[in-house]
């Protein structure tokens, strides 16, 4: 790979490697190596800029969870050495809370959780990130319901009026990285009309293999064609002027192995339905950002791995 240190066999290596390094080999300083002076950092609590940000929250997160480990279950990736590379980072990540932080008082309990990182990347260097992580499921495996911690976030930030907002459709998107284009008929299409469908009034999910397994934010799971549906329904059945729209697209096949995609989306709705989930409408505007990983055999989705924060969406809902 053009401009890449010759230690790497490939990209995924790369991602793989320099994520080791930084988490589990705790060099955290060589940050300051694999990502560009100036690179923005988008979260669904919002835009960070420069390295040095993301070296202070590697360190926060390290002296909370010291053991953390990052097991990186896929690298679904694209790129060449003109136009750069793109990865779709999957991690299952392992820790102990055993220091204080943005979590609170230490715990001791063991967690796990995912997180999908996004990243364009140039000449051994990450130059735009964009991540998700898990936190329905870190929270509630620390005593906190979303609804809960979102709340203590906000008395921390100055309450219902002050405390910041969330990345929304306002929010800085500003790169230097132009998405890769799915060509006409690939599988990258394929998914992406899927997502789009899931979001028509009359869908049955018959893109899902009956025997399908997703995995949902919060460390749920699910089984067939009626889970899938009640997992996206969650969403559906609380808002109404849904508006969702696909931003990048990354996509992987590969002789002798199941196809894989990688899309980030956005949905954003008005808040004005009653449901177990999200409780008493609100009629507040709601933003997502998510990322999906799907594995597809014979055009149907067989494994569907969903990533959204369900703390950012409870900020919105409890803030004025």
């Amino acid at each position: 790979m053009k401009g890449f240190d010759n230690k790497y066999k490939d990209f995924p290596d790369y991602i793989l490697k320099i994520t080791k390094q930084i988490w589990e080999g705790k060099d955290v300083n060589s940050i300051s190596e694999f990502y560009t002076k100036d690179i923005p950092v988008r979260s669904p609590f919002g835009v960070t800029y420069g390295n040095k940000p993301v070296i202070e929250a590697t360190f926060a997160t390290l002296k909370e969870f010291p053991n953390r480990q990052l097991l990186g279950e896929e690298v679904i990736w694209n790129g060449n050495d003109e136009e750069g590379y793109h990865s779709s980072h999957r991690i299952l990540s392992k820790g102990t809370h055993l220091g204080d932080g943005f979590y609170g008082k230490p715990t001791k309990k063991d967690i796990y959780y995912r997180v999908i990182a996004d990243c364009a990347c140039k000449n051994n260097q990450v130059y735009d990130e964009w991540i998700v992580r898990d936190q329905g499921a870190m929270v509630r495996q620390l005593g906190y319901t979303p609804k809960e911690f979102a709340r203590q976030i906000i008395e921390k930030e100055g309450g219902e009026t002050e405390a910041k907002k969330v990345f929304d459709l306002s929010s800085d998107m500003k790169s230097e990285y132009t998405p890769f284009s799915f060509e006409k008929g690939s599988i990258g299409e394929k998914y992406s009309q899927i997502l789009k469908n899931i979001f028509l009034e009359d869908y049955k999910f018959t893109d899902y293999a009956r025997a399908a397994s997703i995995f949902w934010p919060g460390n749920k799971i699910g089984h067939g064609r009626e889970e899938i549906s009640n997992f996206w329904n969650s969403i559906k059945n609380a808002l109404i002027n849904i508006n969702f729209s696909i931003e990048h697209v990354g996509w992987l096949e590969e002789e002798g192995k199941n196809s894989k995609v990688s899309i980030r989306w956005f949905l954003n709705g008005l808040h004005a339905n009653n449901t177990y989930e999200y409780e008493q409408a609100t009629n507040k505007n709601i933003f997502i950002m998510g990322i999906n990983h799907a594995e597809i055999v014979d055009g149907n989705v067989i494994r569907e791995w969903v990533l959204f924060d369900e703390v950012a969406i409870w900020k919105q809902l409890l803030m004025k």
